[in-house]
């Protein structure tokens, strides 16, 4: 590691990592920091009897050729070494509840979305075209979005209630439930998830669908393999420990081993209330810095990895959201120990392009923290290996074996196809993502209060720069259109954006 460079990130995100080729191929001298073993954050993957298992991508939407992810990862250069599977377009996702036999799918292409939805309701086509038209009106408001560098989406958008919006199309409960069955997406909160929120992610996926084949960390292998080639450098197992400040920048950033590094700019893809506190809270303006600190993060979740016995139980090429029942699409995240879990998504791993059986299976559901404070003061990752102890092995296996049970109900006979299953719980996604208090995705977006979660890429310390999750939206392209947004501040917007588009000309 050299003692200087241009550009320091901290945090090897896909956040951090596209920031880190931006700036590389602007011919900047760029070096990432990571504190793990492994790089890429969300985009890990763990093995388990020889299956591979995503921790946070489990599909992708917008990379269909000339769509808005596939031309930021074109730009990237990573778009043709990917190995992606095409989910299921006449149900990419699945939306069931326990007391109703029917399952009603979200498929890809708009017209197809509308046909595939209207066997089920067919007196409510307009409605569901309704809902379509303004999905894309919602997400026409957003430059970036749609590769333009110009235009300005205006705050009544942002103002705009998701559950309020998607009720306002149709009288139908049972449709209304099915419009805003994938909120897990975002982990929607009836009083406070925007609208946009569910536009962007829902337009997306309704675009195309795709399963990344082995696992989403192939995408960290392409970025990686990019940086190196624009002159880049990463180093893992450097853990920072502190912003040094001087006169409102930063000169240099303190690793746990002592050793240190310095820069002309800094970019942080860790944790923004990490990043605050390991600047310096007296560098902040007190406002901005308690308002950070006191924002709420998204909740967390607990996930079950299935491994099954070989030629046991079918592949399904689209995913589940699954609720005990429709009333609670909005409410899943309220339970108490008896009523957990209220309902949990389901997708499959993809081995290879054409597959009869499936090598293992994640559910995901909701989890509160505030289930795990017992163990809070343990820390676990396979850089740093610590045992929480015996009460909390019974309490996952505890929590296993109630959300098997539910999981019985929906996939009768799935615990016969079962060789081994795995856990991970809040403290797992805290310890190995960073994630304030293990959130799913970063800070809870609120449409009473838009600009109260606003975080700007640019900090007041005037060479320190934030990107990820938790600044503009979560998700693969939310975080890519972060970096962009993050390294425009460096290089300029309608130059970058320019760039980004030539390359798929």
């Amino acid at each position: 590691m050299k003692e200087h460079y241009d550009v320091v990130i901290v945090g090897s995100g896909l956040g951090g990592l596209v920031s880190a080729i931006i700036l590389a191929k602007e011919g900047y001298s760029v070096c990432v920091l990571e504190k793990n073993n492994q790089y890429g954050g969300n985009l890990q993957t763990f093995v388990r009897d020889k299956t591979i298992f995503d921790t946070g991508i489990h599909y992708i939407g917008g990379l269909g050729e000339g769509e808005n992810l596939y031309q930021y990862f074109k730009y990237l250069g990573i778009i043709e070494q990917l190995n992606l599977k095409q989910l299921d377009e006449n149900g990419f996702d699945i939306i069931s509840f326990e007391d109703d036999k029917t399952e009603y799918p979200h498929a890809q292409g708009y017209e197809n979305f509308v046909h595939q939805l209207e066997k089920y309701f067919p007196e409510e086509k307009t409605n569901i075209q309704n809902y379509c038209e303004k999905l894309k009106s919602i997400c026409d408001s957003f430059p970036l979005y749609n590769l333009e560098w110009e235009g300005k989406y205006d705050n009544e958008i942002l103002t705009l209630n998701a559950k309020e919006t998607i009720d306002a199309f149709t009288q139908n409960d049972k449709l209304k439930a099915v419009l805003a069955g994938s909120n897990f997406l975002y982990a929607g909160i009836p009083d406070k998830s925007p609208f946009y929120v569910h536009a962007l992610i829902v337009n997306s996926y309704i675009q195309s669908s795709w399963r990344c084949i082995n696992g989403g960390s192939q995408i960290t292998k392409q970025l990686l393999k990019q940086l190196k080639k624009h002159g880049g450098e990463f180093y893992k197992h450097k853990e920072v420990t502190r912003f040094d400040v001087e006169n409102h920048k930063v000169n240099s950033v303190q690793m746990k081993d002592g050793s240190q590094v310095s820069g002309t700019y800094f970019i942080s893809n860790i944790e923004p209330k990490t990043t605050l506190k390991m600047a310096g809270e007296e560098n902040f303006r007190k406002p901005f810095y308690s308002r950070i600190q006191s924002l709420e993060g998204v909740l967390s979740a607990f996930s079950l990895y299935i491994v099954f016995k070989p030629e046991t139980f079918k592949y399904i090429n689209h995913n589940y959201y699954h609720f005990k029942n429709s009333s609670e699409v909005w409410s899943a995240h309220e339970y108490d120990e008896s009523s957990w879990p209220k309902m949990y998504m389901a997708s499959m791993n993809a081995s290879k392009k054409e597959e009869i059986w499936a090598d293992g299976m994640t559910f995901i559901t909701y989890m509160k923290f505030d289930d795990v404070l017992p163990w809070t003061e343990t820390f676990n990752t396979t850089v740093q290996k610590n045992d929480r102890g015996e009460r909390y092995e019974e309490f996952k296996s505890r929590k296993s074996s109630k959300f098997l049970d539910e999981i019985e109900i929906k996939f009768p006979g799935i615990k016969d196809c079962i060789q081994s299953i795995h856990t991970s719980t809040p403290l797992s996604y805290r310890d190995y993502i960073g994630g304030d208090n293990g959130n799913m995705y970063g800070y809870v977006k609120d449409s009473n209060n838009p600009l109260k979660t606003l975080i700007p890429s640019k900090t007041k310390l005037e060479n320190l720069y934030l990107t990820g999750q938790s600044i503009n939206m979560h998700g693969v392209l939310g975080v890519t259109i972060g970096a962009v947004v993050t390294c425009s501040e460096i290089v300029g917007k309608e130059y970058l954006i320019t760039k980004i588009n030539k390359a798929s000309e």
